[in-house]
């Protein structure tokens, strides 16, 4: 802005006198419309229009739900992440789990490739290889390494074997307990 204006005036200062003249001219000579009460009407429509059209901005923000509450029984990990990257492992584990119950749900209601409880810890190990390039959460984070193979085979068992509906819907479940616990360390 400030450049704007320093240029503004540097052309002022050189050709000032000049420009005055040459708008005097054109003024002079320019024939002025006349403006008729149709134009006005045509211009008030036209001003209403792009007002109302305007985005409105009240005074006080949107209220964003309220999350659903927490069970005071649902499975958390608060306290279980420790140290430096504690709160990025969490972040880490919660968008990680949120995808995979993503994936999982969405594989259930298209093409069902992962059709055994293998498949699914596959899918779980290659994510979480590439998402972490390589290093393991659970080995910085022992605790939580625990607490998620407990709740896991709580929550699905431990069976690799071939995946129905109810087995499919409980892993997504699970998943989607994972992500909102780690999630929860977060806040």
């Amino acid at each position: 802005m400030i450049t704007a204006l320093l240029v503004a005036f540097a052309v002022y200062v050189l050709a000032g006198q000049q420009i005055t003249e040459k708008v005097k001219a054109f003024l002079s000579t320019a024939q002025m419309p006349t403006i008729d009460g149709k134009h006005v009407a045509v211009l008030a429509l036209v001003v209403a229009a792009a007002i109302s059209f305007m985005p409105s901005r009240s005074s006080s923000p949107t209220p964003q739900p309220a999350p659903a509450p927490v069970p005071p029984d649902a499975f958390t990990l608060r306290g279980k992440f420790i140290g430096p990257t504690a709160a990025e492992d969490a972040a880490t584990m919660s968008a990680l789990c949120g995808e995979l119950a993503e994936c999982i749900e969405y594989d259930g209601s298209h093409d069902q490739r992962l059709k055994t409880g293998v498949a699914f810890d596959d899918l779980r190990i290659a994510a979480r290889e590439m998402r972490c390039k390589g290093e393991s959460i659970g080995a910085r984070q022992p605790q939580v390494r625990d607490a998620v193979h407990k709740f896991l085979d709580d929550s699905v068992g431990s069976s690799g074997g071939p995946v129905t509906p109810e087995s499919r819907a409980a892993w997504v479940s699970a998943l989607r307990d994972l992500s909102r616990a780690a999630a929860d360390v977060t806040k």
